[in-house]
């Protein structure tokens, strides 16, 4: 049976997938984030890795 919640972090946390969670972060933060252009790529990719460990951390 499918979620019934919305937000696609809870089905992420159910599924108890990092990866799911991965794909379903970065499609989220790409569509909201702004600030790609306006930062270096070691910042971005820095930040990246940091919310995806904090993501990983969420489902342990």
């Amino acid at each position: 049976m499918p979620p019934t919640s919305t937000n696609p972090f809870d089905s992420a946390r159910q599924m108890k997938s990092p990866q799911k969670f991965a794909s379903v972060h970065a499609s989220l933060h790409n569509h909201f984030n702004s600030e790609r252009h306006l930062v270096d790529r070691q910042t971005y990719r820095d930040r990246r890795s940091a919310a995806l460990v904090e993501g990983q951390s969420l489902l342990a």
